[in-house]
């Protein structure tokens, strides 16, 4: 049965860098090797780690087409776009009219879904997305950086190391 994730236990993280998320990706390995790695939310580590993975890596081979929401929703999420930077996102918003709320969470083994995070990371640190966002639109590259960080704080969240 599904949890609610706006009241499901929630790890308080926030991340500044890249390098703050791989520390705690690396951690969350050793939990998973160490057999302590648990979840308080609905997803597998796997499928928050392609679902992260897949919006930074959107940002540089296109949006799915279902993402391009309505122009008063732009407008709000526009609006918001410097406190979402500030104080993250909120937890257990779902996209409107797509199944289960959001795109690009496959359900892939840990070791996988943390390779193509890591490699997401990676391209992104090197370079700015193509794509603009489809709900904030264009955005400098600091920004998307940093709402890759708030994304994954959020994701990250509900997997705990102990």
């Amino acid at each position: 049965m599904p949890v609610s994730t706006r009241t499901a236990e929630h790890r308080t993280l926030r991340f500044d860098s890249f390098a703050e998320v791989r520390r705690d990706l690396d951690a969350l390995e050793a939990a998973q090797r160490a057999g302590t790695l648990r979840t308080t939310g609905n997803w597998t580590p796997g499928q928050i780690f392609t679902h992260l993975a897949a919006f930074i890596d959107n940002g540089f081979d296109g949006y799915p087409p279902q993402l391009n929401p309505p122009f008063f929703v732009k407008w709000f999420l526009r609006m918001k776009k410097r406190e979402f930077l500030a104080r993250g996102l909120p937890r257990g918003v779902k996209i409107p009219r797509i199944q289960g709320g959001t795109v690009g969470m496959e359900d892939v083994p840990f070791d996988e879904g943390l390779v193509r995070l890591r490699g997401a990371l990676d391209r992104l640190e090197a370079s700015p997305p193509t794509h603009d966002s489809p709900g904030f639109g264009p955005m400098p590259h600091a920004d998307v950086i940093g709402f890759a960080c708030r994304h994954c704080e959020l994701h990250l969240g509900y997997v705990h190391p102990r």
